[in-house]
């Protein structure tokens, strides 16, 4: 059963679900972007947390500074990804011994960030990386990215784009493309839960 946490950000307060489960492994799960609509409740969030639950984990999603009840304001990505480290933070001080990473869209962006910088991370999921909408020439290594996601119909994230970063960056993941799939997974929930629950321990 999820519960509502608060989690300190320097001066930002940000609210969170927290939904304990093994302490040997937990995820934090970011939304896409906040000008747009994105929050923790959004539908493809939602299905990625509960994956992840059904595998084991113990799921934490948040609500991005100035969005929701977190306070604070938008921050054009820097003050995201300190929310992203203060809420791992928060997860491991919790007493999760491993930590797991994974976003959807404007999420997956700020996540691409943090992994970058070399945050130790145990593996890394991308849904829709916004390759069409965000630059991601600053992310200059994605080590731990294990799975990404997308749909063939996603023009926000489309696959050419994310495949010619996955080239630039030299890993190899899991990179699965839903047939007839949009930006917003419309119709396409049950397969990307299926994807998901088949590749996560």
């Amino acid at each position: 059963m999820e519960k509502t946490v608060i989690i300190h950000c320097n001066n930002v307060r940000l609210e969170g679900l927290l939904n304990p489960n093994s302490s040997e492994k937990g995820v934090v799960v970011t939304h896409p972007h906040p000008l747009y609509g994105g929050n923790m409740y959004n539908p493809v969030v939602e299905q990625i947390v509960e994956s992840y639950f059904e595998k084991g984990f113990t799921t934490l999603r948040f609500n991005f500074r100035g969005t929701g009840k977190s306070s604070g304001m938008f921050d054009n990505g820097m003050g995201e990804m300190d929310d992203v480290r203060a809420v791992l933070a928060f997860l491991q001080e919790s007493g999760v011994k491993a930590l797991y990473l994974a976003g959807y869209s404007f999420g997956a962006r700020i996540n691409a960030s943090i992994v970058s910088s070399g945050y130790g991370i145990k593996d890394h999921v991308m849904v829709s990386p916004p390759m069409g909408f965000i630059s991601f020439d600053d992310v200059a290594s994605m080590p731990s990215t294990g799975l990404i996601l997308t749909g063939s119909k996603d023009d926000i994230a489309p696959k050419n784009r994310v495949q010619e970063a996955i080239n630039r960056w030299q890993i190899n993941p899991q990179f699965e493309v839903i047939d007839n799939c949009d930006h917003f997974y419309t119709g396409c929930l049950p397969r990307l839960k299926d994807l998901l629950l088949d590749y996560l321990p």
